[in-house]
């Protein structure tokens, strides 16, 4: 896909899906503006991607920040076209009874909370000029329960629905709302899980989970109008047929 002159806001952009995702779109000719919180990586990533990215420090569950971030990308680049709310913990990993609160409660600010707080920002500069994409990174667990993921599995699942009431609500507006559910990806987090040693997910190997740049060149097709049977929905990178379509198989 062709996204020159398109502005791209992707959190979580420091490393694995966002990192990868910000590579995709750059090569795609995208403008970029990166948000994170690991600020030392963001800035080797936009020194990578040369000058179409700019990078923010930005925790994703301060609201204020975030619409910072996004009116500055807004005003620098001219137009906000496409978010993508990939920003996501997965600790605490804990049994309910053991679950810290406070830690439990960060993670649904971050995983749930930054959802919202990157699409409340989004709105009023993308629907002037008559809509735009927002895709959230979602997963399997959104709508399964796995032991000792209470927050992760609630958070995911909130943040599906918040993609169908987006939909919902402005689908009639030019916005275009979609999650992506990429399935076991090789990044940090798994690595975070295969120590916790505990469900099912931690016993996976290494050479189970797919590169990260497989949802990066999904996250990139949705972008496109071959992607517009889904809006509204999760589209699932376990099935063969989306693979096919995104062109990984």
């Amino acid at each position: 896909m062709d996204m020159q002159g398109k502005t791209v806001v992707i959190t979580g952009a420091s490393r694995g899906i966002g990192a990868d995702a910000a590579r995709v779109f750059a090569a795609a000719g995208a403008n970029l503006a990166l948000l994170a919180r690991s600020t030392d990586a963001l800035g080797e990533l936009v020194g990578e991607l040369g000058g179409n990215a700019l990078a923010f420090a930005c925790d994703v569950a301060e609201p204020s920040a975030v619409a910072a971030a996004l009116e500055k990308a807004h005003e620098h680049f001219g137009s906000l076209d496409v978010l993508i709310n990939n920003a996501g913990v997965i600790e605490p990993i804990a049994r309910l009874e053991e679950a810290d609160p406070a830690a439990w409660g960060k993670l649904i600010d971050i995983n749930i909370k930054g959802v919202f707080n990157g699409i409340r920002a989004a709105l009023p500069l993308m629907k002037p000029a008559g809509g735009g994409t927002i895709i959230t990174v979602s997963s399997g667990a959104a709508h399964n329960p796995l032991e000792a993921w209470s927050a992760y599995c609630t958070s995911k699942a909130g943040a599906a629905m918040l993609t169908r009431a987006l939909h919902l609500e402005e689908g009639g507006n030019g916005i275009r709302a979609m999650g992506l559910s990429p399935g076991t990806v090789a990044t940090q987090m798994q690595r975070e899980i295969k120590a916790s040693g505990i469900n099912p997910v931690s016993e996976l190997d290494w050479e189970d989970h797919i590169p990260a740049e497989w949802p990066a060149k999904a996250l990139l097709w949705m972008c496109g109008s071959d992607a517009d049977d889904f809006l509204g929905q999760e589209i699932s990178l376990r099935e063969d047929a989306i693979r096919r379509r995104v062109g990984l198989i």
